[in-house]
């Protein structure tokens, strides 16, 4: 069902996130400890580098091969840093249905505009809500989704809810998600659909970022197939958050150092990439992360999400 990381901070080497930490994201995609899940249908990242040509464009990968083999993202990692990541293994359902390619791999990004989006979670039934959530998508973002996830069209239509969809303030993004969930809600109360449903979300355009820990109507599942009832759907999808000043192999482990009133860096992800939790935080159920680190650090503020 999906992992998930962000951040925002200190140039970091991609290797330090991606590959080497105890539960880093890779490892996540064939062994993650929060959910008993493989999520072996496709790898991407986008990353930011301020000190590069054109800082507000990210260097973009994907790939529906596994990461864990991955010659090429193994080696770019052990080179390249970064002041910004969002990076996502993508887990489907185990069906000959899945769709799996690169128009669906994550994260989602359209020309025109500089926010990108990740997503863990699903859309019970979307295709019946997509026709309900149309109206609510520019037609300029609508005609560039090209693969066939919900995912992307919660991309396309939390872009839509921006007023400047290329320049916005971590508060402007907090909002814009908020009226993308209710407008989501709105859909599925149209159609009849009371299933839970999970929408967490990881998104940044390299300066302000936002995370979402969010879930449709939890506590509901399906009764007439329990045998399609997947772990995903009966627990609430975890997020969690760590503040600091360098995130590295330190003292013979990994973790972030550093004091969190003068922190510079923040790594948000699906599930803590150290084994030793103590410096990371859980974001509350029905909880809205916003970041803004335009100032060189990251401001963070918390937001309940009611609907």
């Amino acid at each position: 069902m999906c992992r998930a990381l962000l951040y925002l901070g200190r140039p970091v080497l991609l290797d330090h996130l991606l590959y080497q930490p105890d539960s880093a994201l890779v490892r996540q995609s064939f062994n993650p400890r929060m959910l008993h899940l493989l999520n072996l249908a496709g790898f991407g990242l986008l990353a930011w580098d301020r000190e590069s040509h054109a800082p507000e464009l990210p260097w973009e990968y994907r790939s529906t091969a596994l990461p864990v083999f991955d010659r090429n993202l193994k080696s770019l990692a052990g080179k390249v840093r970064a002041s910004s990541l969002l990076a996502h293994v993508r887990g489907v359902a185990y069906s000959t249905e899945v769709n799996i390619s690169a128009q669906n791999t994550h994260p989602f990004r359209f020309e025109g505009s500089t926010l990108a989006l990740a997503h863990n979670g699903d859309l019970y039934r979307f295709a019946e809500i997509r026709e309900l959530l149309t109206p609510a998508v520019a037609p300029r973002w609508r005609r560039q989704i090209c693969g066939t996830t919900d995912s992307e069209w919660i991309a396309a239509l939390v872009i839509s809810q921006l007023a400047d969809p290329v320049s916005f303030s971590a508060d402007e993004l907090g909002k814009a998600v908020i009226a993308a969930l209710g407008i989501i809600r709105e859909a599925r109360q149209r159609a009849g659909i009371t299933i839970s449903s999970s929408v967490n979300l990881f998104m940044s355009n390299g300066e302000v970022a936002a995370a979402v820990r969010y879930c449709f109507d939890f506590g509901r599942y399906r009764t007439d197939d329990p045998a399609r009832v997947n772990e995903a759907n009966l627990r609430y999808l975890s997020l969690w958050y760590t503040l600091g000043h360098d995130f590295g192999h330190h003292e013979g482990e990994w973790k972030m150092v550093g004091a969190e009133d003068a922190a510079d860096a923040i790594l948000i992800a699906s599930e803590p990439l150290t084994a030793d939790v103590s410096s990371w935080i859980e974001v509350p159920e029905y909880g809205l992360l916003t970041v803004d680190s335009s100032a060189r650090r990251p401001m963070l503020s918390t937001t309940d999400i009611r609907l």
